[in-house]
C-alpha cells in the first residue's frame, strides 16, 4: 500500500481544529515555493497543533505543493518533530554519565511518580511529556533538566518537583 493512499484514508484528529488547519494554510502560502521551506514551515505547524499527525502532514504537502512522501519523511527523520500529541511543557532529563552518577536518575524516578506517567509519554491532560535524553552538554552543572528552552542545573531529586509544577 502506498504512503500516498495511507495519508488520504486518515482523517483529521478531533483535537485538530478548523481554526489550526486556517494558520497552517496561512504558514503554508508564506513559504509555498520558496526552496528549503519544509523544515520552517513544519516547525511552525507543530507549533500551532502540537505535534504533526499524518493527516496534517498531508495537509501541509497539499498546502505547499510537494509529495507527501517528503513531508513524512522529514518528519520521521527529524527528532525535533512529534507525529504523538505532546504536552504544553516538554521536560527532558538529562541520563549522560555525568548527570546519572549526581542524581539524574533519582530525579526521573521522581517527576514519573510525580506526573504518574512513564518516561518518554504525556500526561493524561496534556500538560507535560517527560522525556530522557542521553546527553545535553552540560556535565559540569549536572544533573541538568530542561523544561521547554529553559535550561535548570544542579536538579536535584527532592527539588524537580517544585521546579516542574512551575510550568501551567
Amino acid at each position: 500500500m502506498s504512503l500516498a493512499y495511507e495519508l488520504t484514508q486518515n482523517e483529521m484528529p478531533e483535537d485538530v481544529t478548523p481554526e489550526m488547519l486556517e494558520r497552517i494554510d496561512e504558514i503554508c502560502a508564506a513559504y509555498r515555493g520558496k526552496p528549503g521551506a519544509l523544515i520552517p514551515v513544519l516547525q511552525q505547524c507543530q507549533e500551532v497543533v502540537g505535534y504533526l499527525p499524518v493527516p496534517v502532514q498531508e495537509h501541509i504537502a497539499k498546502a505547499l505543493g510537494v509529495p507527501g512522501h517528503e513531508v513524512y519523511g522529514v518528519t520521521t527523520f527529524y527528532s525535533f518533530f512529534s507525529m504523538e500529541p505532546r504536552g504544553r511543557h516538554v521536560i527532558r532529563v538529562c541520563m549522560g554519565t555525568a548527570c546519572y552518577v549526581r542524581g539524574g536518575k533519582e530525579a526521573l524516578d521522581r517527576l514519573e511518580r510525580h506526573l504518574n506517567t512513564p518516561v518518554d509519554s504525556t500526561t493524561e491532560d496534556r500538560r507535560f511529556t517527560l522525556e530522557q535524553v542521553r546527553c545535553l552538554g552540560a556535565c559540569g552543572v549536572a544533573p541538568v533538566v530542561v523544561v521547554n528552552q529553559d535550561t535548570h542545573r544542579k536538579v536535584m531529586a527532592d527539588a524537580v518537583v517544585d521546579l516542574v509544577e512551575q510550568y501551567d
